[in-house]
């Protein structure tokens, strides 16, 4: 047999072929996808931030969750949460931070995580104004990066400086948004909170923490604030755990509690599991389950 498009087809493993290709497959979009783009204005400048807008076959007026990607763009785990939710009956959102930016690499990132806050309330905006999203129940996850953009809307700051008159997020997910920044450095306060319920994942390996800095962000935090907030910290979990692309080692700034370094993202199948299926129901739990 003969080779086509570089391809043998002798060796090709058929059960590979048979995953890949069977209808339940990870990558089969379970909602109608469109590509939108949704205005951006802040301090005096105007861009459009892109995002795949999914919309499952569920009852209207839906919930919504945005999903916002970590420092390098948008890849497997924005889909796989997108996946899961759209079959749980959620409307999806998931903004690309960097297109409008031309942001090719970790390394082009924004100085800071507050620079791209403003897509988050650009997106939660365009989802309030769709007809078939209930506005008071849209909530935010996001990935590293996009994990402080959902732990920072939480706060009344945020949302004081970038929400349209009295739209707030309903609920916040993020996942290893590197703990131990917040309230220690300039921009990343995290207290007087909007009220609404914020679930943090982390995994105890993850190289830019402490194996407890979540447990111990959450105990400072005043009463009120406390109530508010709810962590889950995996052993054997890495940053980056439910990146389903090939391991690397990444070196950042803000890695090692800020002393900077390497820092290795490794896929966890079961603590990707754990945390897709702790996102569906604490999603279901604060925002409700389709009809």
């Amino acid at each position: 047999m003969s080779s086509t498009d570089g391809v043998n087809l002798m060796t090709s493993d058929p059960h590979h072929l048979a995953d890949a290709y069977d209808r339940a497959a990870p990558d089969r979009l379970m909602a109608k996808t469109s590509f939108v783009a949704v205005e951006v204005s802040h301090g005096g400048t105007v861009w459009h931030t892109a995002g795949a807008l999914r919309e499952p076959a569920s009852a209207a007026p839906r919930a919504g969750v945005i999903i916002v990607h970590g420092s390098g763009g948008i890849d497997s785990r924005g889909q796989c949460y997108a996946n899961a939710l759209n079959e749980a009956g959620f409307v999806t959102f998931e903004i690309d931070l960097w297109a409008a930016r031309g942001v090719a690499s970790p390394q082009e990132r924004p100085k800071s995580v507050t620079e791209t806050l403003p897509d988050g309330f650009a997106a939660l905006d365009f989802l309030s104004h769709r007809r078939d999203v209930d506005p008071a129940r849209i909530g935010i996850m996001g990935t590293s990066w996009g994990g402080i953009v959902s732990m920072l809307s939480a706060t009344e700051m945020a949302r004081g400086l970038f929400a349209k008159g009295a739209q707030q997020f309903a609920a916040h997910a993020p996942l290893y948004p590197a703990c131990w920044v917040y309230n220690h450095l300039p921009g990343f306060d995290f207290h007087t909170l909007t009220g609404v319920p914020v679930f943090i994942q982390t995994g105890a390996d993850d190289l830019y923490d402490d194996p407890d800095s979540c447990e111990r962000l959450v105990d400072s935090l005043a009463p009120g604030d406390r109530a508010a907030v709810t962590f889950a910290t995996y052993p054997g979990a890495t940053h980056a755990w439910d990146r389903r692309e090939p391991d690397i080692i990444a070196t950042d700034p803000f890695a090692h509690k800020g002393a900077g370094g390497d820092v290795p993202f490794r896929y966890n199948p079961d603590v990707t599991r754990r945390s897709t299926e702790a996102i569906v129901g604490f999603f279901s739990q604060t925002l409700g389950r389709k009809a």
